[in-house]
């Protein structure tokens, strides 16, 4: 079980990096350096929407592996 849990929080991690890279739109390398691209928060719409919820739900997902492998691992 407790191999299930560590490959499910490696994949769910990869995904969830994944998904943060995917936001920075249009700011070329500089955005994912943190640079200042000087943009304005808009609305969020069409695939900008579902890739800001997909990143929620893989957050909360590795947050709740990770606290599951702890409650195991100290049983």
């Amino acid at each position: 079980m407790e191999r299930i849990l560590n490959i499910a929080l490696i994949v769910t991690s990869i995904a969830l990096v994944a998904s943060i890279i995917l936001q920075s739109k249009g700011a070329g390398l500089g955005g994912l350096t943190g640079s200042d691209t000087g943009g304005v928060f808009t609305a969020r719409r069409g695939i900008e929407r579902v890739l800001f919820y997909i990143t929620i739900a893989f957050s909360v997902l590795f947050f709740i592996l990770a606290i599951a492998i702890v409650i195991l691992v100290s049983r």
